[in-house]
């Protein structure tokens, strides 16, 4: 009798419209955000090693281990919404090198143009190429608490969070980059940008111009790049540019504007031959305000273009003479 009793009582239950189905609880919490890079340990030591012994060997002998180590130990096992810039203080002090003079480029929005242009720290050392940037450069990662696994499937954004593990390790990254440079220091923006070539709240704005050094500092050129075909909606001298040469005029700078910088440019047109944003290149200057270029002048100009281009020629189709 007891039994049909409670067994009417389970049956019940069941049906009833006040019972909620027991769900099952996923312990990696979902994010909005891609989740960590697959195989990110053996990617971040494999871009180390060939940091020190090929890309840049004079930045010395460094343990890659220890520095991946200190790298994961910043964020793992940890809530991933509170990652601080401190928590990568010791990755940052094992993976530190100098920066030469004249080689830090600093940017926004043309990232891809950045690292072709710097040709892997042979023309410039922007932050992506060094041995600190190169541990984060296209990649994603996060922990969670009480795991001491990665979250593959899924990591918190910006928007849902500031303190991820991703965002506090290029700002503390972009700090130390910023306080490193030295001699004359180069930024390139993008001047077909939406919303402006100078973000005023961004990565370059908050966490590397207010850390420049001024004692290290001897001038600073900017080089506003349009997209091909894209349209001119910054330039210097006006819109955000401006108000960036301002900033850093009022910082005590001496600095230089250059809209569309005919190296940048020339690099930029390999891919738009024939675009008429590119026909000019061989006959006209950058356009430039502040100091005075020393190939301004068309004939010498073209001099050189002609030069330039009989050397190329020479190098690709006759090596051995």
């Amino acid at each position: 009798m007891m039994n049909s009793f409670f067994l009417f009582l389970l049956v019940g239950l069941l049906f009833s419209k006040d019972y909620v189905k027991p769900t099952k609880i996923d312990r990696k919490k979902k994010w909005k955000g891609e989740g960590t890079t697959p195989n990110l340990e053996s990617i971040v030591i494999g871009r180390c090693y060939e940091y020190i012994r090929i890309v840049n060997p004079s930045v010395g002998e460094k343990n890659c281990t220890e520095i991946w180590e200190a790298f994961k130990k910043a964020f793992i096992n940890k809530d991933p919404c509170n990652i601080l810039p401190s928590d990568y203080e010791l990755f940052i002090n094992l993976s530190l090198h100098t920066i030469p003079p004249n080689k830090s480029l600093f940017w926004e929005n043309n990232h891809l143009l950045v690292t072709s242009y710097s040709d892997r720290t042979r023309r410039h050392m922007p932050l992506c190429d060094t041995l600190i940037g190169s541990f984060g450069d296209f990649l994603n990662w996060c922990g969670q608490a009480n795991d001491t696994g990665f979250n593959y499937d899924s990591c918190p954004t910006t928007e849902k969070c500031e303190n991820n593990a991703v965002e506090s390790f290029w700002k503390i990254a972009s700090i130390t980059y910023a306080k490193q440079s030295a001699g004359v220091i180069y930024i390139m923006l993008n001047g077909s940008a939406i919303g402006g070539a100078y973000p005023v709240k961004g990565f370059f704005a908050d966490y590397e111009v207010p850390y420049f050094q001024k004692d290290r500092i001897s001038r600073i050129e900017i080089w506003v790049m349009d997209d091909i075909g894209g349209p001119d909606l910054d330039s210097c001298g006006r819109g955000s540019v401006q108000i960036l040469e301002e900033r850093l005029k009022t910082m005590g700078y001496d600095i230089t504007c250059i809209d569309n910088y005919k190296s940048v440019l020339l690099l930029k047109c390999l891919d738009y031959l024939n675009h008429s944003d590119c026909s000019i290149i061989s006959s006209a200057p950058s356009t430039q305000r502040g100091l005075v270029s020393p190939d301004r002048g068309g004939s010498w100009s073209r001099l050189i273009y002609t030069i330039f281009v009989a050397f190329v020629f020479e190098i690709c189709f006759n090596p051995l003479n």
